[in-house]
């Protein structure tokens, strides 16, 4: 037998071990057919419980511009939006869509490219400037959101050796971002001063420490102590961090940030805060804070290395934002006493609405179904609100978040209020 027949044979023999027999294939078949089908009962059960909780989040679809009168379709006429993060009413201002058309002809749609490949535009480092000038701080990074902001700060600035303390409510991005980090995690109780000092006691031994928490609570509208914060930041020898995506453009005598608002812009040392809300509503997110901790970010923050440069039209959209901001804080200083009107007004009612002072107005409610039910009742009246319940809020905490925009009239106002009022006495939340 030649060297090429044995082998041959061989080959034919391994083949047949090889092979799988015919039964096989066929139960590896029907199993490959069974898998989706039980991948989509289990799904389906899962959408199904969702809907018995009355926990369901459908998407109604707006047929107009974003502002504080907007058109939905399978609703008649004019529909009043207050439900919107629109807080300043630039999402489609002229000055701010006629920037953003300008960019998008100078400059293109987009760049193809992150930023350290071929996609930074002069109009991106002159964001981040302007940013910065805003924030008062040294530097600034730009992001394709906030939640990627938050995502590739903290794996970034701490390691094994260092510790993390965040308040338990911080928003999800927060959470998610600290997960990637090997810092040891310290999680105090919302807003609670002394139980933040007993885990900054517990976390001494740490080479560096990070305080991690909300400007303001998107859920609540309350604003966190960040005086009494920084005082034992600095008294333990760590440093503060705020998200400030419920509070940049508007919160402070110029719109800087619950930093201002509090006097401790100069004792915060990252701020971390979105273009998608007061700063013209379209996408974005950043950082800013020291220079070196900024270059940090651009050589080793995964988010940023590895996503997509900003369009060019929602960096020009944001930079005539945020010029109009410098320029002056009238836009700013008109939300105050609008937010006041709808709280007060709400409350004598019989209302319960949750925080203080802010353009977040949480009318509690407890139940989902309940939530959901008025808030479609609402839009028959021509009013847009949208019910929160868990996993956004926690179980028994559902609410219609109502948020008041610079750009909403006080007749705005009173009709929405009108329009609870009708609809509350109708579900017996108030008499």
């Amino acid at each position: 037998m030649s060297l090429r027949t044995a082998a041959c044979g061989f080959g034919a023999r391994l083949r047949g071990v090889l092979q799988p027999c015919p039964a096989a294939v066929a139960g590896r078949r029907a199993f490959v057919a069974a898998a989706p089908q039980a991948v989509q009962s289990v799904l389906e059960a899962e959408l199904d419980s969702i809907r018995a909780a009355g926990t369901w989040k459908g998407e109604r679809v707006i047929t107009s511009k974003q502002g504080p009168h907007i058109c939905v379709d399978g609703s008649r006429g004019d529909i009043l939006n207050f439900c919107a993060n629109n807080y300043l009413g630039l999402s489609s201002h002229p000055e701010v869509v006629k920037a953003g058309v300008e960019a998008l002809q100078k400059y293109g749609a987009g760049l193809s490219s992150v930023r350290f490949i071929c996609g930074t535009q002069n109009i991106h480092k002159n964001l981040e400037e302007k940013l910065a000038q805003f924030h008062e701080r040294e530097d600034c990074i730009l992001y394709a959101s906030c939640f990627d902001a938050n995502a590739g700060l903290f794996e970034v600035l701490l390691g094994p050796d260092d510790a993390v303390l965040s308040d338990e409510l911080n928003h999800a991005s927060i959470i998610d971002g600290i997960r990637l980090c090997r810092a040891k995690r310290f999680r105090y109780k919302h807003m609670d001063l002394n139980d933040l000092e007993e885990k900054l006691k517990e976390s001494q031994s740490s080479r560096l420490r990070l305080v991690v928490t909300d400007g303001v609570f998107s859920m609540d509208g309350d604003v966190a102590p960040l005086k009494g914060i920084c005082d034992l930041a600095e008294q333990y020898g760590a440093m503060v961090f705020i998200d400030e995506c419920h509070a940049t453009g508007f919160m402070g005598a110029r719109g800087r940030g619950t930093d201002e608002l509090l006097g401790v812009m100069d004792r915060v040392q990252i701020v971390n805060s979105t273009l998608g809300k007061a700063l013209g509503g379209a996408a974005g997110g950043y950082t800013v804070g020291p220079k070196a901790l900024i270059e940090l970010l651009r050589q080793r923050s995964r988010p940023y290395l590895f996503s997509n440069s900003l369009p060019p039209p929602v960096v020009g959209c944001a930079t005539r934002a945020v010029e109009l901001l410098l320029a002056s804080n009238e836009i700013a200083q008109s939300m105050a006493a609008k937010t006041m009107r709808f709280r007060n007004n709400m409350t004598q009612a019989g209302f319960t609405i949750s925080g203080s002072a802010h353009p977040i107005c949480p009318v509690m409610l407890g139940d989902a179904r309940l939530a959901s039910l008025m808030a479609d009742d609402m839009l028959k009246l021509g009013v847009y609100v949208i019910g929160f319940s868990y996993p956004v809020v926690p179980k028994g905490k559902a609410r219609i978040r109502v948020q008041i925009s610079a750009a909403h009239t006080d007749e705005d106002i009173d009709r929405t209020v009108d329009a609870f009022i009708q609809t509350g006495r109708k579900h017996g939340v108030i008499s």
